[in-house]
C-alpha cells in the first residue's frame, strides 16, 4: 500500500494468484497449497516488494511449523536395550552331560568304520575281470520351453522438475487438479516429486530437466509456452485446448 501497487499488477509480475497474495497478506495460511508453496509464494512476493525473503520464511517457520514432539527410537538402540535388561542364561547342558555326548559319538564311529571293514571283500589277485556289456539306452531329444515372465505395464509416473534458469510452470493431474498452481521457479530451488496416472504440464520456457521412471524427457525449445502430456510410460506435446489452467 506504501508503494501503491495493485494486486493485480503484483499478480501479473509474479505469476501467483490474488487470492493467495490477500491470503498471504491476512496470514490465513490454509487457503495456499501447501507448506512448500507458502515459502515459494513467500520468497517471489517478497523480493518483487524489495523485502527479505530469508527473514520473513524464518519468521513463517518459527511461528507456524512444529518440530515432532517425539522422534522415533533406533531398532539398533531398542535391540540392545532388550538384550541388556534380558536375564543371564545359564549353559543349556551341564558339562557331564556334553562329555557323555562326546564319548557316545566317538564309540558310534569306531562302530561303523569296524563293520564298513569286516565286510569288504579283497578283489582275489590275478583274476581276470571280463568287462559287461552294456547296451545304450535310448535317449530321446527333450525340448525345453522357456518362458518369459510378462512385464508388467507401469500404471503411475513420476516426475522430478529441477530449473536451469528462471521458468514459469503449472502443473496438473489428469483429473485436473492443480499440483502447481502457476510458479515461477529459479536456479537451485527445489520442487517436490508428483506422481499421478497422467501428468500436464506448462512450461514458460525450455529452461527446466524433466526426470521419469522411464528416463529424462525432452523439452522442445521454444519462445512460446510448452505443453506436455507425460504418461507412464512416454511423453508427447500437448495442445492448448488440453493444458493446465493456472491462470
Amino acid at each position: 500500500m506504501r508503494a501503491r501497487i495493485d494486486i493485480t499488477e503484483v499478480e501479473v509480475r509474479t505469476k501467483i494468484r490474488a487470492k493467495y497474495l490477500r491470503a498471504m497478506e491476512n496470514e490465513e495460511w490454509d487457503m495456499l497449497p501447501g507448506p512448500v508453496y507458502v515459502k515459494s509464494f513467500l520468497r517471489t512476493y517478497s523480493d518483487y516488494l524489495g523485502l527479505d525473503s530469508r527473514m520473513l520464511i524464518d519468521d513463517y517457520r518459527r511461528r507456524y511449523e512444529r518440530p515432532s514432539d517425539q522422534e522415533p527410537r533406533p531398532i539398533a538402540t531398542l535391540g540392545r536395550e532388550r538384550e541388556r535388561d534380558r536375564p543371564p542364561r545359564g549353559p543349556l547342558l551341564p558339562p557331564w552331560a556334553l562329555i557323555g555326548l562326546v564319548l557316545l559319538a566317538i564309540v558310534v564311529v569306531l562302530y561303523v568304520v569296524g563293520n564298513y571293514g569286516s565286510k569288504k571283500t579283497p578283489m582275489p589277485t590275478g583274476s581276470a575281470v571280463t568287462p559287461t556289456k552294456h547296451k545304450p539306452r535310448h535317449t530321446g531329444t527333450t525340448t525345453t520351453t522357456t518362458t518369459t515372465p510378462a512385464v508388467a505395464t507401469p500404471k503411475t509416473v513420476s516426475l522430478t522438475i529441477t530449473p536451469t534458469s528462471t521458468v514459469w510452470i503449472c502443473l496438473a493431474n489428469q483429473a485436473g487438479k492443480l499440483l502447481i498452481p502457476g510458479v515461477e521457479y529459479t536456479t537451485g530451488q527445489t520442487i517436490p516429486t508428483f506422481k499421478a496416472a497422467k501428468l500436464l504440464l506448462t512450461l514458460g520456457n525450455s529452461s527446466v530437466t524433466l526426470k521419469t521412471g522411464y528416463g529424462n524427457v525432452p523439452v522442445p525449445s521454444s519462445s512460446q509456452a510448452i505443453n506436455l502430456l507425460i504418461g507412464p510410460t512416454s511423453a508427447r506435446p500437448l495442445s492448448v485446448a488440453k493444458a493446465p489452467n493456472c491462470q
